[in-house]
């Protein structure tokens, strides 16, 4: 498998849909798709698929379309879900709780080691068997072992100094959950921030333009 060292972050962004989609397809009892049926099934064109997966290499064959588990895997490889990436939460509160307790880590390929939180309400116990540490305890566990992503849900004011201490440790990404821009300097951290608000209010745009609920894409004569 060849890869381009020149991905778009808009194909990187696609990664997942179709591992998420093939994953559906393979639970429905699909063996092959065509890239047209593909495309349809995502709201893609056959050949914005077939140009995204020639990034990083040659799939399917021509009249025969592809193998929907290998595919999958494939992609999976290209997603690093087999390299055995840990993550760590820093933060328990509601939404900190709810994702420990929610959120499938492990079908993403992440072990999710820790939690780190500074109430001594939660501070020792275990949330849906994961345990919770004091916040100061947070250079030592990393120090004793591999972390590859911290989880951010801290409040705003604590999001800068917690992303601080983990980069200073060594982790090489964050999953920023607090709602503010974190500012990074070493190239080789990655910092991928959720924002709720973002969405929300992108489809407060969509909806508030009536008809089909699209943005209206129609160029404006000059």
């Amino acid at each position: 498998m060849k890869r381009n060292a020149k991905v778009s972050t808009a194909v990187i962004r696609r990664l997942p849909r179709y591992y998420r989609h093939l994953s559906e397809l393979q639970r429905a009892g699909v063996v092959r798709i065509s890239s047209s049926a593909l495309g349809k099934s995502m709201g893609l064109t056959a050949s914005q698929i077939r140009q995204d997966l020639f990034c990083f290499g040659e799939f399917g064959q021509q009249g025969y379309g592809y193998k929907v588990d290998s595919l999958k895997e494939e992609i999976g490889e290209i997603l690093g879900i087999h390299r055995g990436h840990t993550i760590v939460v820093l933060g328990t509160g509601n939404l900190g709780r709810a994702i420990i307790q929610n959120f499938k880590f492990s079908s993403n390929g992440f072990q999710l080691l820790a939690a780190f939180d500074v109430s001594s309400q939660v501070v020792g116990t275990r949330i849906a068997g994961v345990p919770v540490y004091h916040a100061r305890e947070l250079e030592q566990f990393l120090a004793g072992h591999r972390v590859d992503v911290g989880l951010l849900t801290v409040p705003i004011s604590a999001a800068q100094e917690m992303a601080n201490r983990l980069v200073s440790a060594g982790v090489r990404g964050i999953w920023n959950f607090t709602n503010r821009e974190l500012s990074v300097p070493q190239q080789d951290v990655v910092v991928e921030s959720v924002h709720f608000s973002d969405s929300l209010l992108a489809l407060s745009y969509m909806i508030s333009q009536g008809g089909d609920g699209q943005p209206d894409t129609q160029e404006e004569s000059e």
